[in-house]
């Protein structure tokens, strides 16, 4: 497919991704746990799985069908509204000397958890459905799902660019700052409850 089509897409891709949302609460919160890696582990198979899903036709049929989005929607936003609480029950804070080495490198939960952030996110799932077909060419030499899968590839690509240096600048920055990392803690625990709600309240309006 045209290069100018992919850095389109990217120009594109890149501004959604700055914008703060239930990613970056996530990632924000890993990061201060020294789990910034998984996080945005998670957070990056999530979006491949929506690439799969999307390049495969699927997610035209999710999207296009008011049950599924629903069930989608509920899912997801129940997810950030727990993930959230989880979060304001118990702040991340910095690990100190003593348990920094015992710390695992990549825990399991943490990359569970970033593949339900990203991919249980309908918002997601409709920016691939609506944004991406406009920068694929039908006359084009790749076939629509070669270029869907492309233009997922560089979405997440560079999510996963974004996500590591959002979850090491949170660790790095705040570490020696406990009361500071712990009131971002609980303003990302509290930014995924109101991500959360808001995406229930906007789909049942």
């Amino acid at each position: 497919m045209p290069i100018s089509a992919l850095l389109g897409f990217w120009a594109v891709a890149a501004l959604l991704i700055i914008v703060p949302g239930p990613d970056w609460a996530f990632a924000i919160s890993a990061g201060l746990r020294g789990h910034g890696v998984p996080a945005a582990t998670g957070i990056v198979v999530g979006y491949l799985a929506m690439t799969i899903v999307v390049a495969a036709g699927v997610g035209v049929l999710v999207a296009s069908s008011p049950v599924a989005l629903t069930v989608l929607t509920v899912v997801g936003g129940g997810y950030l509204v727990w993930l959230g609480a989880a979060t304001l029950a118990h702040p991340a804070k910095p690990p100190s000397a003593e348990d920094s080495g015992r710390t695992p490198r990549a825990p399991a939960s943490t990359i569970a958890q970033g593949i339900g952030v990203s991919g249980l996110n309908p918002k997601g799932l409709l920016v691939f459905v609506a944004m991406m077909p406009q920068f694929t060419t039908p006359a084009g030499a790749w076939p629509i799902a070669g270029q869907m899968a492309a233009l997922g590839l560089v979405f997440t690509l560079t999510c996963a660019a974004v996500y590591l240096i959002v979850g090491a600048s949170a660790q790095r920055v705040l570490h020696s700052r406990p009361s500071r990392a712990r009131a971002v803690s609980l303003l990302s625990g509290l930014c995924m409850i109101i991500i959360g709600a808001a995406l229930l309240a906007e789909h049942f309006r």
